[in-house]
């Protein structure tokens, strides 16, 4: 972007929304998919009908319905048995997370990052933010899922938009450590939470998404109301980079922060058991999820 240097902060995140291309136009179908779930006066008839219509995405829900992750008891044939089970709200998420793989496709090449590795961290994270949510009895799981999934979308942005200047952030990073976040902001002019919220927002994705992308690398900054989430994710986040899957913006030794436990409500135990789970939980995913 040849205005990059002169422009900064809210402005910066504008011009790389508005310059970013492919990558900020959502499936068709995932918007339809969205509209509908939003709307109050919908079916799961209405969900079938659209879904039905895309063979690769029926398919693809089908394969993550009858996951081990899952653990359902028997075979799921039908995209109709599957939103009775699941649930609208589920299936829409697992129906956006399936739509969304194209994007880590493409993009130029950069030293230390590729989309599918990001791909592959996004995967554990969602995957990481449902046992979490699981553990907490929290009862809107597929939201974590989700959530943890999209949380780094703003590296696709930079990766299109501001390539040089992403591989000296992740050049940097690897070198001296440091906030991944503060290196980004002193690079790039603007870090992968303020990118991704901009994207989810043009997309019309619910706000408390919209903020969790937003804030995942720092929760605290929120009021305690709004914290819940994107403390999650945050732990999500550095679960997955403890166990070293896909891109990591967190060192291998980060250990989640007492106050974001307590925002929570998980023991040190609790987050243990999860981090015991996630080689075997991603593993019954990631393939699926794997375009």
């Amino acid at each position: 972007m040849a205005q990059a240097e002169i422009l900064s902060g809210k402005a910066l995140v504008d011009a790389a929304i508005a310059d970013v291309g492919e990558i900020a136009t959502l499936p068709e179908v995932t918007v339809k998919i969205i509209q509908i779930v939003e709307n109050p006066k919908s079916t799961a008839r209405d969900l079938h009908e659209v879904i039905k219509n895309d063979p690769a995405l029926s398919a693809r829900i089908l394969k993550v319905v009858n996951s081990a992750f899952y653990g359902l008891p028997g075979q799921i044939s039908s995209i109709d048995r599957a939103i009775v089970l699941l649930g609208l709200s589920a299936v829409k998420n697992i129906a956006i997370a399936a739509s969304m793989t194209h994007l880590f496709n493409s993009g130029p090449a950069i030293e230390g990052f590729t989309g599918s590795d990001v791909w592959k961290h996004s995967i554990a994270m969602g995957v990481t933010a449902r046992l979490l949510s699981a553990a907490q009895g929290r009862p809107a799981v597929e939201e974590s899922f989700l959530a943890g999934i999209i949380a780094d979308l703003g590296l696709l942005v930079s990766r299109q938009v501001f390539p040089k200047q992403l591989a000296e952030v992740i050049a940097e990073f690897n070198a001296r450590g440091g906030e991944f976040c503060e290196v980004e902001n002193r690079v790039i002019g603007a870090d992968h939470q303020a990118f991704g919220a901009a994207l989810a927002a043009k997309w019309r994705f619910p706000q408390v998404l919209c903020t969790t992308i937003g804030y995942h690398h720092k929760p605290q900054g929120l009021a305690a109301a709004h914290r819940e989430l994107p403390s999650l994710v945050c732990v999500a986040d550095m679960l997955v980079s403890t166990a070293q899957i896909g891109f990591c913006t967190y060192p291998a030794d980060v250990q989640p922060p007492q106050e974001f436990l307590d925002a929570i409500k998980l023991t040190p135990e609790k987050v243990q058991a999860v981090l015991d789970q996630l080689p075997e939980q991603v593993a019954a995913v990631e393939n699926i999820f794997s375009s």
